[in-house]
């Protein structure tokens, strides 16, 4: 499935989860989580309709130790979250690496451009390869939830992943219908550790 740039993402995934309602049967869902306090109405959301691994895959985040604590907080959280379908965790691999050659020529690209868009397309599609190879009914991500995420820009590179690998991409923007506001309301209930820039060193000169 393709994914048009006007199409209503809130309305696909309602169709997508009623579909799934319909069938009966509880569907895997492997979730790429920025973070914790961005994962957490994601969570609360989605668990509702599948068994869910939660996926922290996030080579742009700078430095190391920035990259464990956020993972604690995301296992901390699942581990303390009250869910009506079971919720894991899994981690990716720590490969700063292959961020920083996709960021390579864009270092001062503005927030939201071109590095950002590279960004999305790395994490997406590691997330794909794993849902494919782990046998997943769908993947997704927890990006959108964030108003400054390009949330249509994210559906439209997970559909073409989703294609490209053989898993579907759940068509979401997560910040509808208050979800970014809910998050915030769950990181306080949780005491969450909550960052205040995106993850790559670029983003964190923009707070600094």
């Amino acid at each position: 499935m393709r994914f048009s740039m006007i199409q209503n993402a809130q309305k696909i995934l309602d169709q997508t989860l009623e579909t799934i309602t319909r069938a009966g049967r509880v569907p895997n869902l492997l979730l790429h989580s920025c973070c914790a306090p961005c994962s957490s109405y994601t969570i609360e959301y989605l668990s509702k309709y599948f068994n869910t691994t939660v996926y922290y895959y996030n080579p742009n985040i700078s430095p190391e130790e920035e990259f464990a604590k956020r993972a604690a907080e995301q296992r901390r959280l699942i581990r303390d979250m009250k869910t009506e379908y079971p919720v894991v965790y899994a981690e990716g691999e720590y490969e700063p690496e292959k961020f920083f050659a996709v960021a390579k020529g864009l270092e001062d690209a503005p927030e939201g451009g071109d590095r950002c868009m590279k960004c999305y397309r790395l994490r997406l599609e590691e997330t794909a390869k794993r849902a494919a190879s782990g046998g997943f009914d769908y993947f997704t991500t927890t990006l959108s939830i964030s108003p400054l995420k390009n949330a249509a820009a994210l559906n439209g590179i997970g559909a073409e992943l989703g294609e490209k690998y053989g898993v579907p991409y759940l068509i979401s923007d997560f910040k509808k219908r208050g979800g970014y506001q809910r998050s915030i309301e769950l990181s306080k209930e949780y005491d969450l550790y909550r960052q205040n820039f995106c993850g790559c060193i670029y983003s964190r000169k923009m707070v600094n």
